[in-house]
């Protein structure tokens, strides 16, 4: 098997480079090409596989669905596992152009989103599917914005509830045209939770809370064990900047210190027929708010299993601008409620 994948291997890189396409050969492609037809690389590989399994194990979450981990630039990945790589592995990343080299699991240094792998010697083994997004620091935003993207400013930061964060944001996500289709678990994407607003301004940049990813797919799993496809799911509406939050949309039934603004917050909605509305969820030939609880008996389910994911969750009837769907966050604390307009 290892000898047909290398020949495989060599001959779409000869196609390659006899078309021309000389940077279609990247350095890990290289690297990859190099290791299958290295001799002591099955044996090395398996080391390295080994390691990725243990590395990807917690960074799945609860709900073993995520995809990516989201961080600030040269922090540890995963402390526990930095000293029990093979001997002589380095963690290599690369996002389009950059890449990084490191000898323990640290971000890194440049803001980013970027595919991983452990090498040893002539060996690489990616861990598939997974990416380690590193934040551009809040403290490059000038006036409001970063770059050309208006975000505005937060609240000075307030005392809450304890282990409810009102601090503004220490890092946004920097999301592009070429990135926004980045997996942050098996059902949602970098680009669910852009703010519906300048549509044509790129980079954009935003807050995401990873637990809150996981709450979200722990939900579609329990609806998946009662009967309901949550292939279809929807967001709403996820992070939003201060700006939009005030005046955005329809601003009716906002927070003024919403969780959109802080990431850990989204509007969610099952649209398996795809006709932009809630489907018919408890099968009573209507689509009401009543499908929204629908959800909401989801999430209380998962919360009494994961109690490190509670928090709040509202229902909202349909309105002239959108039909019923669930808000959901995980702000520290139960909160419940019905409302109008948005959340």
């Amino acid at each position: 098997m290892l000898v047909v994948f290398a020949v495989g291997w060599s001959w779409s890189i000869a196609r390659a480079r006899a078309a021309g396409d000389t940077g279609a050969v990247t350095p890990a492609t290289a690297n990859i090409a190099s290791a299958l037809t290295e001799g002591a690389a099955p044996s090395v590989a398996y080391l390295t596989g080994a390691a990725l399994a243990a590395l990807a194990s917690p960074a799945r979450g609860e709900s073993g669905k995520l995809r990516a981990r989201i961080q600030q630039p040269g922090t540890p990945i995963a402390p526990i596992l930095a000293d029990t790589l093979p001997p002589g592995a380095v963690a290599e990343f690369s996002s389009g152009a950059a890449a990084e080299s490191t000898s323990k699991l640290v971000a890194p240094p440049r803001p980013g989103t970027w595919s991983l792998a452990l090498k040893i010697g002539n060996a690489i083994k990616p861990l598939a599917d997974f990416s380690v997004i590193t934040l551009r620091p809040a403290t490059e935003k000038r006036a409001g914005r970063l770059g050309l993207y208006y975000i505005g400013n937060w609240p000075a930061a307030r005392k809450g509830r304890p282990g409810v964060s009102y601090d503004p944001p220490t890092g946004f996500i920097e999301v592009t045209p070429q990135n926004q289709n980045t997996q942050l678990s098996d059902h949602f994407k970098l680009k669910d939770f852009l703010p519906h607003d300048q549509q044509n301004v790129w980079p954009k940049y935003i807050v995401v809370d990873i637990k809150l990813i996981d709450k979200d797919e722990l939900v579609l799993q329990d609806l998946k064990e009662h009967g309901i496809n949550p292939n279809g799911v929807r967001v709403l509406s996820g992070f939003r900047t201060p700006q939009y939050n005030a005046g955005g949309g329809d601003p009716r039934g906002r927070a003024a210190l919403s969780r959109h603004m802080y990431g850990d917050a989204n509007d969610i909605f099952i649209d398996n027929d795809g006709d932009g509305q809630m489907d018919d969820l408890n099968h009573d030939g209507r689509v009401n708010i009543a499908d929204a609880k629908v959800i909401l008996d989801a999430v209380n389910r998962v919360e009494r299993a994961h109690p490190s994911l509670i928090g709040g969750c509202g229902i909202y009837s349909a309105t002239s601008a959108h039909g019923p769907f669930t808000h959901i966050d995980t702000r520290g604390y139960p909160a419940r409620w019905i409302g109008t307009g948005d959340s």
